[in-house]
């Protein structure tokens, strides 16, 4: 059975930084796309991230580019998110999901693409 499981939220003040991680488990990172989603009190979840396991290509939001930085490291099943320079409008509650598929430049953002998503961990940052 797939899992994933997001730790690392909580509250920040803007400007300040937090690290998320998610940890993968029933199956062995190959040639994947990890992406991370988000999703803010009465709107739809968004795409912010995506690393490909394979080769490491990554994809971001244009509201997120220069602030977060995604990682990974697969010996460990293990997909971080870096968020710096956080503002109140990055709260929301931020899922990992993952695709046994690599991602491409059109499709990371889709939240169909994925077939296994995590349950969330609530980001809020306060002014």
């Amino acid at each position: 059975e797939v899992q994933l499981v997001e730790s690392g939220g909580g509250l920040v003040q803007a400007g300040g930084s937090l690290r998320l991680s998610c940890a993968a488990s029933g199956f062995t990172f190959d040639d994947d796309a990890i992406g991370w989603f988000r999703q803010a009190p009465g709107k739809e979840r968004e795409g912010v991230s995506c690393i490909s396991s394979g080769d490491g290509r990554t994809y971001y939001a244009d509201s997120v580019k220069g602030r977060f930085t995604i990682s990974s490291d697969n010996a460990k099943n293990m997909v971080y998110l870096q968020m710096n320079s956080l503002k109140p409008d990055d709260t929301a509650i931020y899922y990992c999901a993952a695709d046994r598929w690599p991602p491409t430049g059109s499709s990371w953002y889709i939240l169909d693409e994925y077939e296994y998503w995590g349950q969330g961990t609530q980001v809020t940052v306060s002014s």
